[in-house]
């Protein structure tokens, strides 16, 4: 009879023991509220006011950039070689990510918010009047503007952590406007972001740009499986028997 008791109370503890995994399988959390954990307590646990705009992606989640504004400008080359080389493209592009707009109107604003600094630039260094060097400063800062209060809708939208002063948006993109996009451009594509829609790490997106960015196949995490230990025989009615 002893060994009886302590083989019945080998089944319970392995039982009590499957649930206990079952429930910690079943209380993981995906990166995006891994990411929020990280950033609330940067933020000492003062969490951002969420407008209640009736958006799906403001959920309470804060979100952070993807990397350091310059020292990971070289952290996806393809990215940074993009913003370096063809700042239009690349801005017109997060814009359409972001769900702003089109990314041919948006690169074009861009393009010749861009053009008309550096023509203007030219044309003082040609004629020496300062009403081109005037013009330039102008367009600058208008180019650093545009692009900034940009940048200040997609924190908002996204409830990515930072200020909320437009000024410093601005600052980063008079100062860096390549690093600046570079930051932009790696937090909306690793987060799969498509037409203002945050989809997260948590969902690979496999299609072409001719279905709209629209993903037709996502592979998400796997759920918890509860893997039950059949209940053995009595062993009570055994040893009867064998009596």
């Amino acid at each position: 009879m002893a060994e009886l008791n302590k083989q019945e109370k080998v089944v319970v503890n392995g039982n009590e023991g499957e649930e206990t995994r079952l429930l910690e399988g079943m209380a993981a959390l995906d990166f995006d509220m891994l990411c929020s954990t990280v950033a609330s307590q940067q933020a000492q646990g003062k969490w951002r006011e969420i407008e209640s705009s009736g958006e799906e992606n403001s959920v309470g989640v804060l979100r952070m950039w993807e990397g350091d504004v310059v020292l990971d400008f070289m952290y996806d080359r393809h990215v940074a070689l993009e913003s370096a080389c063809c700042p239009c493209y690349r801005f017109g592009k997060n814009m359409k990510r972001a769900g702003f707009g089109y990314c041919l109107l948006q690169g074009t604003v861009y393009f010749i918010l861009l053009v008309s600094v550096f023509l203007n630039i030219l044309a003082f260094m040609v004629t020496d009047r300062n009403c081109f060097l005037y013009l330039a400063v102008a367009f600058t800062v208008s180019l650093g503007a545009y692009s900034g209060f940009f940048r200040m809708q997609i924190k908002r939208k996204f409830n990515i952590m930072g200020t909320d002063n437009l000024l410093d948006d601005c600052i980063y993109h008079l100062i860096c406007p390549c690093c600046t996009l570079s930051q932009e451009s790696r937090t909306l594509e690793m987060n799969n972001v498509q037409d203002g829609t945050w989809h997260g790490r948590g969902d690979i997106c496999i299609g072409s740009h001719s279905e709209g960015n629209r993903p037709f196949f996502e592979l998400h995490h796997p759920h918890p499986i509860s893997i039950k230990i059949p209940e053995p025989c009595s062993m009570q009615n055994g040893l009867n028997g064998f009596r």
